[in-house]
């Protein structure tokens, strides 16, 4: 493995080490738009488990819309699954810390892959749900659609772009407390907290702007937002390691 390969992996800017484990899944997203949008705690409050602290940032709640396309999933091991070569995905997510470590929760994952949907569904407690998408390049200019497949009233169209240079998010800064995140949380069937810790490079962002025609994602879940003009970030593209599933409290593996 040459230096690139490593230090691509260099694990010391997270806040926290990788579990003692293998990683198990590499992946890697390009084309990112992260559209936050401020939330009152108590709206929050009543959408998220109990047993996961809620994050905020000077004292506000943030949810994200954050359409992508994903490419080269593989198990740790094996050549790239077949049929997840590349598709489009859109997340919904907030933010919350459990035992000091900072990390996403998810509302809703859509994707236009069957398989990942299934995979991602079974193995990560996720909610993941299959739509019908598409992701389109123009130049720098980049065309997002989504229609969940068993709801086709929740939808998302927009058009993004990168509007500065690519800079990091400084320490301590908004930008940071957004995006500078090495794990997600999700619940098993009992309720318990469980943590998947994830691994890459500190993000490169781009400072965007983006039109959206339809927006349906975040109302037809239940979430209120406090203004309907979102802070606008792009990320050209990132790849990432991630773990299996560890209940949070012991770090052991979760079957």
């Amino acid at each position: 493995m040459g230096n690139t390969e490593k230090n691509k992996w260099d694990d010391r800017h997270r806040p926290w080490p990788v579990p003692n484990l293998p990683w198990t899944m590499k992946q890697t997203w390009s084309d990112l738009l992260f559209a936050h949008y401020p939330v009152q705690y108590e709206v929050l409050r009543k959408l998220v488990p109990d047993v996961l602290p809620l994050d905020s940032y000077n004292g506000v709640c943030w949810v994200g819309v954050v359409p992508f396309r994903m490419s080269g999933v593989s198990l740790r091991g094996l050549p790239p699954i077949p049929g997840t070569s590349e598709f489009p995905e859109l997340n919904v997510r907030t933010y919350v810390t459990l035992d000091g470590k900072p990390g996403v929760y998810f509302f809703s994952l859509e994707a236009a892959n069957w398989l990942a949907v299934k995979g991602a569904k079974t193995g990560y407690h996720l909610p993941y749900w299959y739509a019908d998408m598409e992701i389109q390049n123009k130049g720098q200019n980049i065309k997002f659609t989504s229609k969940r497949r068993q709801d086709r009233t929740i939808k998302l169209a927009c058009n993004y772009r990168p509007t500065s240079q690519p800079f990091q998010a400084a320490k301590g800064s908004f930008e940071e407390w957004l995006v500078e995140r090495y794990c997600f949380y999700t619940l098993n069937s009992s309720g318990v907290p469980l943590r998947c810790d994830i691994l890459h490079e500190p993000w490169v962002l781009q400072e965007a702007e983006a039109e959206f025609s339809t927006n349906s994602i975040l109302a037809k879940q239940g979430i209120t937002v406090e203004s309907d003009v979102p802070i606008l970030h792009f990320a050209k593209k990132i790849d990432i390691r991630a773990w299996p599933l560890v209940h949070h409290a012991t770090n052991r593996f979760h079957m």
